[in-house]
């Protein structure tokens, strides 16, 4: 079985490169993937495979092998792109002014699309049934997940687990990694309005400076983390704008900060919240000022099931070979995947795509992102493969 996986991926990998190219040169932002729910449903509609669309934009897709109910698992791809300009110089360039493939998302679609095409095509040789999730709104909150969820994608029927693969910038194309337990944070963004009385810069004793305050705000939410967070325990507290005044002589009425907060454990990540609260009102007030404080509460941190990840690294080192295979740092990075694994048995891995020789080193969410596509090969072998064997 694997060999002919193998052999049907080196086979089809050429039109996938194209489909990747399609996609890569026709990004839409999240929520607003019209034209390529249309391609995928095209594509599936091609390879003779049913589906429906849920949460507008997604589409999900079912292939049954022998003993359709023996085994139920979930294979997913996120659709959407980002709000970037392109600055790479190839054919497939971004034709969406201002928007880009910049995570990859191209890259998933088109290796669960290569995949769907792969099972479908040997459904007659495995067991079980696999439920292709191609989703929408990754990138942006509340995450395509959670809609997903709430319109019945865990549902008829019901996977016994779902794993999901992103493109790895910083590991070499042709490897994978895993890791089960803790993956990735949850991702929460703050938004705090310093409130104080502004005036003349010369006579800063007349007025409540908001600049001041949020100076020491800054400063303090700092210590929170380092002050109240177990070291052991990732967690990282960011504060990445600061906007207030537009002169050298005027102390503004206001100042506004954003920032975000991430966390791997969920109840470290809300007790946060209440500290991050507690803090903001009682050092912005205890200097004459008054705040506004707004938690947007993101994606949950990414827990992998031990069991099946465990099962799936596994079984990628049969079809890759184990020098190929390893263990997946863990990343302060958020995925709306957390979702998933929050209600069933979750394997979130990660695919290879640089290529230092060919200069393709470039991290995601940049202008010049790109993969060496000999990854879409690799990619959509082994979520086919990974689809037709593992179990929970």
């Amino acid at each position: 079985m694997p060999e002919r996986i193998k052999a049907l991926a080196k086979q089809y990998a050429p039109e996938f490169i194209e489909i990747r190219h399609h996609l890569h040169a026709h990004p839409e932002l999240s929520y607003q993937e019209f034209e390529t729910s249309r391609f995928v449903q095209n594509k599936l509609t091609e390879f003779g495979i049913p589906f429906q669309v849920m949460a507008t934009t997604g589409v999900v897709g079912l292939i049954k092998g022998k003993n359709p109910d023996k085994r139920i698992i979930a294979l997913r791809a996120d659709m959407d792109a980002l709000p970037i300009k392109e600055e790479n110089e190839v054919p497939y360039k971004s034709k969406n002014e201002g928007v880009m493939h910049a995570c990859g998302h191209d890259v998933h679609t088109t290796c669960l699309l290569g995949a769907a095409k792969i099972l479908n095509e040997l459904k007659d040789e495995w067991e079980g049934t696999v439920k292709l999730v191609f989703q929408p709104g990754e990138e942006k909150n509340p995450g395509g997940a959670s809609l997903m969820i709430k319109d019945g994608v865990l549902e008829n029927p019901r996977p016994q687990g779902i794993l999901a693969l992103h493109v790895h910038t910083m590991m070499e194309v042709g490897k994978l990694s895993f890791r089960g337990g803790q993956v990735m944070a949850s991702a929460d963004e703050l938004y705090v309005t310093v409130k104080g009385k502004g005036g003349h810069a010369a006579s800063p004793h007349l007025v409540v400076d908001p600049i001041l305050i949020s100076s020491h705000l800054v400063v303090a939410l700092q210590q929170l983390i380092s002050r109240n967070n177990n070291p052991f325990n990732p967690s990282v507290l960011s504060i990445s704008s600061f906007n207030g005044g537009n002169t050298t002589n005027v102390i503004p009425n206001e100042v506004k900060l954003m920032g975000t907060f991430r966390a791997m454990n969920e109840e470290w990540r809300f007790k946060a919240h209440e500290l991050i609260t507690t803090l903001c009102t009682n050092l912005v007030t205890s200097m004459g000022g008054t705040v506004d404080l707004h938690i947007d509460v993101g994606y949950p941190s990414v827990l992998n099931n031990e069991q099946l990840s465990a099962k799936a690294m596994a079984k990628a080192a049969e079809y890759a070979g184990a020098d190929n295979v390893s263990e997946t740092e863990l990343r302060m990075g958020a995925e709306d995947f957390g979702y998933y694994a929050q209600q069933i048995p979750a394997c979130f891995y990660r695919l290879g795509t640089m290529n230092k020789e060919k200069g393709i080193t470039a991290g995601v969410h940049t202008p010049v992102f790109n993969i060496d596509e000999d990854a879409i090969e690799v990619g959509m072998g082994m979520m086919a493969w990974l689809g037709s064997v593992v179990e929970y």
